[in-house]
């Protein structure tokens, strides 16, 4: 069972997950998530720099990130994911949002089928800013694929690996719906609150888009269905859903 943890540091509860990131973030009282695209992926490092420079220009400190969303050339075998992932938290560390063992911070990973990056960097970020009539609370909810999140491979764990037919993308989706309404949950939520829901696959969704998205009220405001592939081989479905109610893009 999932259980929240307060971060005070950044102003916002989380879900502890996995090292590398946690499965989903909400803005304490007085607090409120924003989300920053950029108009196209920043490599990693020039992410970071600017992302703290927002930061400050915001006059928040640098433990207000929350989420991030990655784009990368193209799915990691199972250790180059291990390997990128050593990266991407060492600044986490430096940051004051990693301690080793717990990630505060909410992510996604995908990899664009068309005009991918030449190297890993970043879609989005969010934030959390001092909102005292912040209602409702606002929250981000990790990216998650057909895989239930724990030690070893990914592959190990995969629903109907290999399996891209109909029926097998099906129980992809719904296995994926449910840890995403798990996950919303634990934090207080449900479709309801969302407004914005992203699915991230290159194969057609369209036998369950309404049986399943649009049945369950994940398509409430709509679903931006990006032709990406989740981080991992193997893996065919993501998706991830925020209640953010102040976004921005910044031209880069």
């Amino acid at each position: 069972m999932l259980n929240s943890q307060v971060f005070i540091p950044g102003g916002y509860r989380f879900l502890p997950c996995v090292s590398q990131y946690s499965a989903g973030v909400a803005a304490e009282a007085g607090m409120r998530i924003a989300r920053v695209r950029f108009s196209r992926p920043v490599p990693l490092r020039a992410g970071f720099a600017l992302i703290g420079q927002w930061l400050a220009d915001a006059g928040r400190p640098l433990t207000a990130l929350c989420a991030c969303e990655l784009r990368s050339p193209a799915p990691f075998t199972e250790q180059g994911f291990r390997e990128f992932n050593e990266i991407y938290v060492g600044t986490l560390s430096d940051w004051g949002l990693f301690d080793g063992h717990t990630n505060t911070v909410a992510r996604s990973n995908v990899c664009p089928q068309f005009e991918p990056p030449p190297e890993p960097g970043f879609h989005a970020f969010s934030y959390t800013v001092p909102d005292v009539a912040a209602t409702p609370s606002s929250f981000v909810i990790a990216g998650s694929c057909e895989s239930p999140e724990g030690p070893g491979d990914y592959r190990d764990r995969i629903v109907c690996l290999g399996d891209i037919s109909p029926a097998g993308l099906h129980a992809k989706a719904v296995w994926v719906l449910g840890e995403m309404e798990r996950r919303m949950a634990a934090l207080g939520f449900t479709w309801a609150e969302t407004t914005a829901s992203q699915a991230y696959t290159v194969h057609d969704i369209h036998p369950f888009l309404a049986s399943e998205l649009g049945a369950r009220g994940a398509m409430r405001s709509g679903m931006t269905w990006h032709l990406n592939r989740p981080p991992v081989v193997d893996l065919e479905y993501e998706m991830d859903c925020r209640g953010v109610y102040l976004e921005h893009v910044l031209k880069v």
